[in-house]
């Protein structure tokens, strides 16, 4: 009887071993094992700011999800994208900072993906798009074409971020009628720091940024921008990987399913004051 104990426990202690090996052999290769570098932007609420932020959440979650430790790093953005994932994925900055292992807040789009084949993007979990809020007290709803929706605004002052998709569009539509009342900030909080104190009637920036900025119980609205004169409409955010690491890019896309379906995901944005749009 006893004999026989002991075999069950043998056999019962090998299976576990076999089970433990399996489960470690299936953990992604990433550059510190056990690890999980994750790169974000550096001052950029609600997404990343001093440690805190949607995608840092994100990233601290998908290292959970993979047994791993989080290293979230905050980067500052480089001139263009391509040059973000050259210093934050595949290759450094050429001042010594190593790449990360994922990226997050990466814009899913193909032609994106196609000048960068050093790069694995996948896995979108957030759709931006561009959003207005405004002051009802003197800017009205801005709805129909740029001519009927922006017409206040060759009166009244509209704030944007500097060099941004919103800054771009209101400088050129209309042939350039809204130049004048266009006002440039650093930032979106900037511009809605302004709104809120007179100088300008409105903002036009991100919906994610220009909703957390603003923040709930005020009087101040925030509505898409749907005119027909915008082209881009909306933009996915996913991650990305170097290009190769199959095995990373699964584990991530899987961590982050499991984080979309059990409500996770959302409730991230939510405790950020933001809504989560999803692809």
């Amino acid at each position: 009887m006893k004999n026989k104990s002991l075999r069950a426990l043998l056999l019962a202690a090998c299976l576990a071993a076999a089970g433990i090996a399996s489960s470690a052999a299936d953990v992604p290769d990433t550059q510190t094992p056990g690890r999980l570098r994750v790169a974000v932007y550096a001052d950029f609420p609600p997404y990343s700011a001093k440690g805190k932020g949607i995608d840092i959440e994100i990233g601290k979650e998908l290292a959970r999800r993979m047994g791993m430790e989080p290293e979230v790093i905050e980067y500052t953005a480089d001139e263009d994208m391509s040059d973000d994932l050259r210093n934050m994925v595949w290759k450094g900055h050429y001042l010594g900072t190593r790449p990360a292992d994922v990226m997050l807040h990466v814009p899913v789009d193909k032609y994106l993906a196609d000048n960068n084949e050093q790069v694995r993007i996948f896995a979108p979990y957030h759709v931006e798009s561009l959003a207005v809020a405004r002051d009802p007290r003197r800017i009205p709803p801005v709805t129909g074409s740029a001519a009927r929706a922006l017409e206040a605004f060759t009166r009244e002052k509209i704030g944007v971020e500097t060099a941004s998709l919103a800054d771009d569009f209101l400088m050129s539509v209309m042939n350039g009628r809204l130049r004048q009342n266009v006002v440039h900030f650093t930032t979106v909080a900037q511009a809605v720091q302004a709104m809120k104190q007179g100088q300008i009637g409105a903002v036009m920036a991100a919906r994610t940024e220009v909703e957390s900025a603003v923040g709930t119980g005020t009087a101040y609205e925030i509505s898409a921008v749907s005119m027909p004169e915008l082209r881009i409409k909306g933009w996915a955010l996913g991650l990305a990987v170097k290009a190769g690491n199959d095995p990373l890019a699964e584990a991530l896309g899987k961590a982050m399913q499991e984080i979309d379906r059990d409500g996770t995901l959302a409730k991230i944005f939510t405790d950020n004051g933001v809504t989560l749009q999803k692809p």
